[in-house]
């Protein structure tokens, strides 16, 4: 293989979108599946759990191992939370490039994240979502909130999920606050009967999770105003939409250095 191909390793690469990096990765021509890491896949060649047949690439149990084995530039890493974190510190350490689609990292993690990669002088990306839908409508309605401010917003996902809110709430709350002066809505002498039925406070809106079996993953943001509503909605049918994105994080985490947090930053 040409050495001039960015060299891939994939944590959780048994798993659902796992599964789906693998196979990104199988079909660029510019990227080459160098590690597959997975405790519970077993041994196997990586090509086999997608179908794709052998690839000389076996599933390994121990990033670490993993990594003091082969030469990789970039980890893409959909796990857990509890192992994502370490995930990442691991791949910084061997100086590999970590591209991180799990969520649940808190902002002293990620300033200390940020600080290892400069020392490293690499790249590093943490994005609570990678579908490019989903960044123009975390865009969108921080630009509708500068003229429509009182907000609130209704994430969807299946009854699996361990988060709530959801990483891509959270990150739209986060853009919506930087436009938008806080302002606590609703009625001052509001009361809950059952608690928590207003949602989730963020900045003085609100955030409500949805958590059903049959659902994937959707979102809407929804603006009232004197006498009208604005909606705007997101939703992803299947996981191979996310990695347009992923392969896009992949190439561009290889010119930067340092770790930034949201896919909106390196969309040009």
């Amino acid at each position: 293989m040409s050495n001039d191909k960015i060299k891939v390793a994939v944590t959780g690469a048994g798993g659902r979108m796992g599964k789906e990096v693998v196979k990104m990765v199988l079909e660029d021509e510019a990227l080459q599946l160098v590690a597959a890491i997975d405790p519970s896949a077993g041994p196997v060649d990586a090509g086999t759990i997608i179908g794709a047949g052998e690839t000389g690439v076996t599933i390994s149990a121990n990033l670490a191992e993993a990594l003091n084995t082969v030469k990789a530039d970039v980890l893409v890493d959909f796990t857990v939370p509890q192992a994502a974190y370490s995930n990442t510190r691991t791949a910084i350490e061997y100086g590999v490039r970590p591209v991180i689609g799990t969520t649940g990292f808190t902002p002293e993690q990620i300033t200390e994240l940020d600080e290892l990669c400069q020392k490293q002088g690499i790249g590093a990306l943490i994005a609570p979502n990678f579908s490019i839908g989903a960044i123009l409508m975390m865009k969108f309605a921080a630009e509708a909130a500068k003229y429509m401010p009182h907000v609130e917003i209704i994430e969807y996902h299946g009854d699996q999920k361990l988060d709530a809110p959801s990483g891509t709430s959270i990150k739209t709350a986060e853009l919506i606050s930087e436009t938008r002066q806080e302002l606590r809505q609703g009625n001052p002498k509001e009361e809950e009967t059952i608690e928590g039925a207003r949602g989730g406070y963020y900045n003085g809106f609100r955030i409500h999770s949805v958590r059903l079996p049959g659902v994937f993953a959707q979102q809407e943001v929804i603006f009232g105003g004197h006498g009208q509503t604005l909606k705007i909605r997101h939703d992803s049918y299947e996981r191979a939409g996310y990695m347009p994105g992923v392969n896009h994080a992949v190439k561009k985490v290889m010119t930067y250095s340092g770790l930034i947090y949201g896919f909106e930053h390196i969309m040009d």
